[in-house]
């Protein structure tokens, strides 16, 4: 038997899922027939896949080994298509990116609109999640781009630095220190009322060690996974917020409160996988994002 694409996918699908039913689902196929293609797989490379005897299907030794490199091999023929449909005009073609939270708030809105301002032709999926997400997106070829911070980085993940990116104290017209002008100690943080990003984003654990650092610990009654919420919140609470400089700016109801020490800045980065192809599209990505940046100081 000669063995074919589909097969790779079935045995692929069944080993996310580590079920039949739900991985016959996930492919729009019966549960029957995705059971005798992988029989068929099994057949033709004379060994077990799949472990098939408790209550959920799990590989085998053999099939941990064979999927490696069928996730591999498919992951090198999608990059392949995409060469090929590739049009260095940038008349039609797909860029594939992706933010943390904070950069949807205020840089991805110019830099999506500058591109697709000059390239009308070009699909632009845009997804906002983690960073270590984002790092597992690229090596897995499901991204073309990401706009995170330095690293340390996983390995086959480099990143092009763009600017430098402040944070700060935020507060709403309630809040006791809305429109102070002198620098407020570290200390005065102590026990107050916050809304922060949660714990699994880059933001709140550079902010967790900042107030770690100085021996403080603020009382977190809101924790949300948008930045634009926490801006909402703030607005209309007297509770405080760490929000980068340029988020502040854009909004005349916020109030930046300069805090002594100041949170250190950090280094913003475009990602890329070290071996990924690289599209006209996301060549030029690239370049607008450099010349914004430098254009921004």
């Amino acid at each position: 038997m000669a063995l074919e694409l589909r097969h790779l996918r079935y045995l692929l699908a069944v080993a996310e899922h580590a079920n039949f039913t739900r991985a016959a689902e996930a492919l729009h196929i019966s549960q029957p027939t995705l059971s005798q293609q992988v029989k068929q797989l099994e057949r033709a490379l004379r060994v077990q896949l799949l472990d098939r005897s408790g209550r959920t299907v799990r590989l085998t030794d053999a099939g941990e080994a064979y999927v490696h490199h069928a996730r591999r091999a498919l992951r090198d023929l999608a990059a392949g298509e995409r060469a090929v449909l590739d049009v260095q005009d940038l008349s039609r073609g797909t860029l594939r990116l992706a933010a943390t939270p904070t950069f949807t708030a205020y840089l991805i809105g110019p830099l999506v609109a500058d591109f697709h301002t000059g390239h009308p032709g070009i699909t632009l999926e845009v997804r906002e999640m983690t960073q270590d997400r984002m790092e597992s997106a690229l090596l897995d070829d499901t991204l073309d781009l990401g706009i995170a911070f330095s690293g340390p980085h996983r390995p086959g993940i480099t990143g092009d630095t763009l600017f430098t990116e402040t944070l700060g104290l935020v507060v709403g017209d309630a809040h006791p220190h809305a429109g102070r002008r002198d620098p407020l100690p570290v200390g005065d943080l102590h026990d107050s009322r916050t809304a922060l990003l949660s714990s699994d984003f880059v933001t709140r654990r550079h902010i967790d060690e900042y107030c770690a650092a100085h021996r403080v610990r603020p009382r977190v009654d809101i924790e949300a996974n948008s930045v634009g919420a926490l801006v909402e919140i703030v607005r209309r609470t007297a509770l405080a917020t760490v929000l980068p400089d340029a988020i502040a700016r854009e909004h005349p109801d916020l109030h930046p409160v300069p805090l002594v020490p100041a949170l250190p800045a950090r280094t913003v980065t475009l990602l890329r996988r070290d071996t990924a192809y690289r599209s006209a599209a996301a060549r030029v990505f690239t370049d607008l994002t450099t010349r914004w940046a430098r254009s921004q100081g």
